[in-house]
């Protein structure tokens, strides 16, 4: 089986690809531009098109040989006519998929209530119902599965919940609060994109279906159990009449790093109850062994890699994804939850192996090589607050391994000669690293430094901020010291003479 795929370079079509491939089928991704595929890992597995669906000249030859074409794109967020702008882009999509015989099209359009007229919609929901209308225009048949909240990494949706939530423990919002929504988790979606690909060619399978979560919350809930998961305080919510989901969205816009013109539409569509009305899907794709994923536990994974204290696929140098729930290297930078870095970098005047003896000797007897009154007063600050301090010193002076500790660091990772990764056990209201890189330029090298924080809640967002100022003398101070200790190195020009393995 042959799946063209649309949207394959965002959330949903980027996390779809990989489950199409491991179910057996040859795929084709339809982009405007081949090249924002390079980083997913699965990019030397798959077919590429190239084609724009706002351009119907584009789309014939994209459907040569295609069975099943999955259709996840849309405007949202582009300008105020992203109505007519899916609307006619799905048509031209069906008409092409028509005249090349494609045997079906699967489309994720939203959860709607069932007796309200179109017309009462909001904008967004209008346009996901008016683009599956669009798609069956040309005559092929359309398995249309409608979800409300998506919940994973990197869900719209769910990047607006996750950061209104971990920003404000206290929040005065509109009615829509108390709007009951039945969320469903990505990796069911993603099983049911899938499975839909097999879907018979019988009448009873082009058409509508209700997809959702086993669970039906109010957006209330849905932060206070996300507060819950997360280790966080539970949330004080004040629900005010007089707040529109107008003027809710400008201040959705200002708490949370996704775009306003994303933001705007999603809540705007609060105020319509996106629950679930018949489950007819079962009868061709039955319930996984337990039912579909909880709330709680699909914000558990969503959340997996933080509190697992592993740094996040999309924060690292790291190119494979995980699982569906967590993040991806292509997510935007607002997905996956807030991850602040400090970066330095400096090309030095010594060889590599110089440079990884300073760097494997940090810490204990040796400092930090920056500021040491600011280290020695944060190791007592860690003291008082029932941390480790800086007591612990290290188990050798010269060589480190994994698990070591390193006065309040712990060493997460070492690949020797290149990198040293470092994670705080010092008292904080967050999760943070510390990684020093060293990469050979010749007989020289170049050294980087990433300090990343991830916070908790509104006193990790706080205390980022309160310590910002100093990281140009701490952490500018530290590569500075380092470079210079490495240049200055006795055995440094011996080394240079000695040719690399």
């Amino acid at each position: 089986m042959r799946c063209l795929v649309t949207g394959a370079t965002g959330y949903l079509g980027g996390r779809l690809v990989p489950e199409l491939l491991a179910d057996g089928a040859r795929v084709r991704c339809l982009v405007r531009d081949p090249a924002r595929l390079r980083d997913h890992p699965w990019r030397a597995a798959v077919e590429t098109a190239t084609g724009d669906v706002t351009r119907p000249e584009t789309l014939d030859g994209a459907f040569d040989g295609v069975d099943v074409a999955y259709y996840l794109v849309h405007s949202l967020g582009t300008g105020p006519d992203f109505e007519t702008v899916d609307r006619d882009a799905a048509r031209a999509f069906g008409r092409a998929a028509a005249r090349a015989g494609v045997r079906r099209i699967v489309y994720l359009g939203g959860l709607v209530p069932p007796d309200l007229p179109e017309g009462a919609l909001s904008p967004h929901l209008r346009s996901r119902v008016a683009t599956g209308r669009a798609l069956r225009e040309g005559g092929t048949a359309v398995t249309e599965l409608r979800a409300a909240v998506v919940i994973g990494s990197g869900s719209a949706s769910f990047e607006m919940l996750r950061h209104l939530t971990e920003r404000l423990p206290v929040m005065v919002t509109p009615r829509w609060v108390d709007t009951r929504i039945q969320p469903i988790a990505v990796r069911d979606v993603l099983r049911l994109l899938t499975a839909a690909a097999h879907l018979p060619d019988d009448p009873g399978t082009d058409r509508v279906f209700d997809v959702g979560g086993p669970e039906v919350l109010t957006y209330r809930a849905m932060m206070q159990r996300y507060a819950r998961v997360a280790g966080l305080h539970r949330r004080l919510i004040l629900a005010l009449p007089v707040l529109t989901p107008s003027l809710s969205s400008h201040w959705v816009g200002l708490v949370t790093p996704v775009p306003g013109g994303l933001a705007r539409p999603l809540v705007e569509s609060l105020r319509h109850e996106v629950v679930r009305s018949e489950h007819d899907l079962e009868r061709w794709i039955p319930d996984p062994p337990g039912g579909p994923i909880g709330f709680d536990r699909s914000v558990e994974l969503a959340l997996r890699r933080v509190r697992d204290d592993e740094v996040a696929t999309r924060w690292s140098s790291a190119s494979l994804p995980g699982v569906p729930s967590d993040p991806l290297p292509t997510d935007p930078d607002w997905a996956g939850g807030s991850l602040y870095q400090d970066v330095r970098e400096r090309r030095v005047d010594a060889p590599p192996e110089a440079l990884w003896r300073v760097v494997e000797g940090i810490g204990g007897e040796h400092g930090w090589y920056s500021f040491p009154l600011a280290w020695v007063v944060r190791g007592l600050l860690d003291r008082l607050a029932g941390g480790v301090g800086l007591r612990r010193g290290r188990r050798s002076p010269g060589r480190l391994r994994v698990g070591d500790s390193l006065d309040f660091w712990r060493v997460e990772e070492i690949e020797p000669g290149r990198l040293l990764r470092l994670r705080a056990e010092m008292r904080l209201p967050g999760l943070a690293w510390l990684e020093l890189t060293v990469t050979p330029d010749g007989t020289r090298s170049c050294y980087r430094q990433r300090a990343l924080f991830h916070p908790h809640g509104l006193a990790g967002q706080l205390y980022w901020w309160s310590v910002a100022p100093f990281h140009a003398v701490v952490f500018g101070g530290m590569a500075r010291n380092i470079a210079a200790r490495a240049e200055s190195d006795p055995e440094a020009d011996r080394t240079a003479e000695r040719p690399h393995r």
